[in-house]
């Protein structure tokens, strides 16, 4: 069960007061273009079968990145080694030049500016759209700071930035349970900015939506890229070939081909293992 379904329905206040202090985030000493996370020969088993097998990846700074492969191929364990969650038994992984994830637990790294959006949609559903996002913002959610808040006019400042870049403004005072799937997932990638990451990453956040939310999806996630890293991992090759630049293929935990979307498609080897099924 998540954090938010464990909270009780009750006041913004005690709502804030209910979630974990935020970190001081991350100095990173990354440039635009330059590596922003490391995965060096990492490798993960679970009862003998190595999810992860030596795998290297580097995203740079501000980059998109597709991450695609078929069932088994260590996608989510390679996104659980990056957020904490799972512990490698060899290898490297770092944030900018000289923070090792391996180190911090998952709360630390998610302050510190790796946010994570799972392919399922949590969003507080009794709160408003603008509700949410402010009690994502990162700032001090002590309960003393709680019962004398207030929104400053450069807080508000970003909820209505963050509103207009999920395309949620119209929709600012809505039940969050009353959204529409897509604008559930829009939703909840707004809280993720809300805490000013510096990688996003992103599991099949087209599935489940409509023709129309996934365009715009795939609109939103583009626009993301420059300001943020962000790793899409996705099954549906039509909306990767949508937002794409560069594509990383995964097989038996490892990298099998890396390159844009022509190339990745004209490669027999991933034909053969997964293009092909």
């Amino acid at each position: 069960m998540s954090i938010i379904e464990r909270l009780p329905r009750f006041g913004m206040n005690k709502v804030r007061a209910a979630l974990p202090e935020p970190e001081t985030h991350l100095d990173i000493n990354t440039d635009f273009g330059k590596p922003v996370l490391y995965m060096e020969d990492v490798s993960v088993s679970f009862d003998g079968f190595k999810a992860l097998n030596n795998l290297t990846l580097y995203i740079d700074e501000g980059e998109l990145r597709c991450i695609i492969g078929p069932n088994g191929a260590g996608k989510t364990t390679m996104m659980d080694v990056i957020t904490g969650k799972t512990r490698p038994d060899t290898g490297r992984v770092f944030f900018g030049q000289t923070i090792d994830l391996l180190k911090m637990d998952e709360h630390e790294i998610a302050q510190g500016g790796i946010g994570r959006k799972f392919q399922k949609p949590t969003v507080f559903e009794q709160l408003t759209v603008f509700e949410n996002l402010e009690l994502a913002m990162a700032s001090n959610k002590s309960v003393w700071a709680s019962l004398f808040y207030k929104l400053s006019a450069e807080q508000k400042d970003r909820i209505d930035e963050v509103l207009g870049i999920i395309g949620l403004a119209a929709h600012y005072k809505r039940q969050a349970g009353l959204l529409s799937h897509g604008q559930k997932q829009w939703l909840e990638i707004g809280m993720l900015l809300m805490q000013n990451p510096r990688v996003l990453l992103v599991d099949e956040p087209v599935a489940g939506m409509t023709g129309e939310e996934t365009e715009r999806t795939a609109e939103l996630l583009t626009s993301l890229a420059g300001k943020h890293s962000v790793i899409v991992v996705e099954h549906d090759m039509a909306f990767v070939r949508s937002i794409a630049k560069k594509v990383t293929v995964l097989h038996q935990g490892s990298v099998l081909a890396e390159g844009t979307m022509d190339q990745i498609q004209n490669n027999p080897q991933v034909v053969e293992v997964y293009l092909g099924e």
